[in-house]
């Protein structure tokens, strides 16, 4: 059986919103008994907001009320967890990049001088506004940015910037 996504923040929502025991908790979420009773205590963990399993499709509300009803059944993960689908939203880059970004959008912009302003906001999650500023040099801190690979900066993967360089065949 395989783990449910992100284990204890799980287990944090079935402590919270179900009668389940410790044991079935445990064995779902593939912890040790005690550490789910040290969450239910507020020893440790504490403050981290559970994740539903419900809403993820991890499990269904009639498998949690059969366990609920028989404190020596076991949970089962539903068939059709990878079934569940999420929408893929803007690439998230941490606050300790965003000021190396426009290093990152020059150094693309010089070495894939035919780069489409997409495949960019693809790859870093940026803005046209941004790269277009960049483009013409009239950016408010172009005097600061220093063309650096992408990949060495941690904005994107060597695999993302090797599939960009071989779509235009460099």
């Amino acid at each position: 059986m395989n783990a449910p996504l992100m284990p204890k923040a799980t287990a944090v929502w079935l402590i919270d919103n179900t009668t389940l025991t410790f044991e079935q908790i445990a064995d779902f979420c593939h912890l040790h008994t005690l550490e789910v009773q040290a969450i239910a205590d507020g020893e440790i963990i504490v403050g981290m907001v559970g994740h539903d399993p419900v809403s993820s499709g991890q499990l269904t509300l009639d498998e949690i009320e059969r366990c609920q009803a028989n404190p020596h059944a076991r949970l089962h993960m539903s068939s059709n967890v990878h079934a569940v689908k999420t929408k893929k939203g803007a690439k998230y880059t941490p606050v300790a990049l965003r000021q190396v970004k426009p290093n990152g959008i020059a150094w693309l912009l010089r070495e894939i001088p035919t780069i489409t302003d997409g495949d960019i906001i693809r790859l870093l999650g940026t803005t046209r506004a941004t790269i277009q500023a960049i483009r013409t040099k009239t950016h408010r801190m172009m005097s600061e940015i220093k063309p650096e690979s992408p990949a060495h900066l941690g904005l994107c993967t060597t695999d993302e910037l090797n599939k960009l360089f071989k779509k235009y065949a460099l």
